[in-house]
């Protein structure tokens, strides 16, 4: 079963990425991870790492705080 955080945490990257009009592809360019990745992120089928996850925040010009501004219940 998929932990509740990594299912928020994929759907939060899955927002900014369509808010931004992004493609898998396209946000795998500018993180520099492959697409594939970027769709198990979003799908909550992997752990990212703490350094993974800054870049993400980096990509989207955001902090990191506002990278885990969603509910986790």
């Amino acid at each position: 079963m998929k932990k509740l955080i990594l299912v928020k945490f994929g759907k939060r990257i899955r927002e900014l990425r369509r808010r931004r009009e992004l493609s898998q592809k396209q946000l795998g360019e500018l993180t520099g991870f492959h697409y594939n990745y970027v769709g198990m992120i979003e799908r909550g089928e992997r752990n990212p790492s703490l350094e993974n996850i800054a870049v993400f925040a980096n990509a989207f010009e955001i902090s990191l705080s506002e990278l885990f501004t969603f509910e986790v219940v």
